[in-house]
């Protein structure tokens, strides 16, 4: 399958040009779940993450693969964000 994940934070580390998103990966959570967790919880291990609540809306949810551009948070928790 060949998706494409269309992004406009231009200010994340995986956003390039023509709003797409070049990360390997990514995490979509309920933003309770997203605010609740520190950044080491990404798309990294996922597999391993409990299904959280309905979101109920795309209000409601937030990508927690967001890392801002130049940002030190790359390589921080031991966990490495590629693009």
């Amino acid at each position: 399958m060949n998706q494409h994940i269309h992004c406009i934070v231009s200010d994340c580390h995986y956003y390039e040009q023509g709003n797409k998103c070049v990360a390997n990966e990514i995490l979509v959570s309920t933003d309770n779940f997203a605010i609740e967790q520190p950044d080491h919880i990404d798309a990294n291990i996922a597999k391993k993450l409990t299904p959280a609540s309905a979101a109920g809306n795309c209000m409601s949810t937030a990508c927690k693969t967001y890392v801002t551009k130049g940002s030190k948070k790359i390589n921080d928790e031991g966990v490495t964000r590629m693009s």
